[in-house]
């Protein structure tokens, strides 16, 4: 899959289904070389459009590396890899966006959004082409606020905002900037739903070692939860620039039946929620967590606290469990709560799993090719596709 996004692509696609209007769309995006939920999906995107008959797609990542001696330089030197990335980006965007009707641009925050979509939203004017930026940072609100001079009048100049939550479009709002939504999706049929009767204290972990996200709030909870349950195993995936601090806080706090794996790949994620219980997520900025909804889908539980947009995708009672920012008492509780009252984890599973239904790729599919094919110039075509009936919808309701 790491190889699908990062091959450089230079000729564009030339199936027989492809029509001879073709919309065609540059994806650029973090390739899976880059920890985190843009680059996953990024890849469900791609990989979608490319079924699509009447969409040409191609993908160019923020991280392009080098070949041979200097890929390898930029791979172990901190900032040669920041200088050699921004060359050869900029390089790529200058040759390949001139072949494109529409670039589709996923964007994160303050540097980040300097170092990519900046430059991929010039390149992309110069020549005269259309723009949608996809802005996927929870910490929207505080980049617009900080960086409002710079930021606001660069994001003027996309054709189109589109955000993958509601709760984005009322921070864009709040800055005189209109988005639209379109919901990340879930590719359901690669997670086992199952209920869990009865839950057992077998908890899930799933996010970047960054201090926004807070899974040292994930420990504090997990110490008061062994007290409880001292036969309780927390499984944690993720990796980032807290990685020490974490490992010495679990030994700190004694806990016991803790397994950090280190950064996992996408394709190994389902049989982890497929292990765990409880999906437990503490972050203090978030937007719509990739992982929360893949937990729906598994079936998993979620106990997460009421960061950003997850309210907007989690309800309190019905599809999980909210509490405050930074609480670990309350998150511990909630845990608790959950495995001690079966009918209302068997309650919110259910949910979740109907949930999930506007979050797979026939639902949201409308969306990205009307979005295209009126920025092409094309009009609208609602397609109600020849033979292209809803094989996740169809999986998704015989499971």
């Amino acid at each position: 899959m790491k190889g699908d996004l990062n091959r450089d692509s230079t000729s564009r696609s030339s199936k027989e289904s492809i029509s001879a209007k073709a919309v065609r769309v540059l994806l650029i995006a973090p390739s899976l070389g880059i920890l985190g939920g843009q680059a996953v999906q990024a890849q469900r995107l791609l990989n979608n459009l490319r079924r699509e008959p009447d969409i040409e797609v191609d993908f160019l990542p923020i991280n392009p590396r080098f070949p041979g001696t200097i890929g390898r330089l930029q791979e172990r030197v901190k900032y040669l890899r920041t200088i050699l990335t921004s060359i050869l980006y900029v390089t790529e965007l200058l040759r390949r966006i001139p072949h494109y009707d529409i670039v589709h641009i996923f964007s994160a925050s303050y540097f980040s959004f300097v170092l990519a979509p900046t430059p991929a939203i010039l390149i992309a004017q110069l020549y005269g082409k259309k723009v949608v930026l996809n802005y996927r940072s929870g910490q929207a609100k505080d980049h617009l606020r900080r960086w409002r001079r710079t930021a606001i009048p660069t994001i003027k100049l996309a054709d189109e905002i589109v955000v993958p939550s509601s709760y984005l479009v009322d921070v864009f709002s709040e800055f005189g900037l209109k988005a639209r939504a379109i919901y990340n999706t879930v590719e359901t049929e690669r997670f086992i739903f199952r209920e869990r009767s009865p839950l057992r204290p077998i908890f899930l972990s799933n996010r970047n070692f960054e201090p926004h996200y807070n899974v040292a709030c994930t420990l504090r909870a997990f110490s008061l939860i062994q007290k409880r349950f001292p036969e309780a195993l927390l499984i944690i995936a993720g990796d980032g620039s807290e990685r020490d601090r974490l490992h010495d806080l679990a030994v700190s706090l004694g806990l016991r039946n803790v397994e950090f794996l280190g950064a996992v790949p996408p394709h190994r994620m389902p049989e982890l929620y497929d292990r765990a219980h409880i999906f437990l997520n503490s972050p203090n900025v978030d937007n719509m967590p990739n992982s929360i909804i893949e937990a729906f889908a598994a079936g998993t539980p979620v106990v997460t606290t009421d960061a950003g947009g997850i309210p907007y995708i989690v309800t309190h009672e019905r599809t999980g469990l909210l509490v405050p920012k930074n609480d670990h008492e309350k998150l511990a509780a909630s845990a608790i709560r959950l495995i001690e009252d079966q009918e209302l984890a068997s309650r919110i599973i259910a949910n979740a799993r109907d949930e999930c239904r506007k979050y797979v790729w026939e639902n949201v599919r409308h969306d990205w090719l009307n979005l295209y094919e009126r920025l092409a110039g094309y009009g609208e075509v609602l397609r109600k596709s020849k033979g292209m009936e809803s094989e996740e919808v169809a999986s998704f309701q015989e499971r």
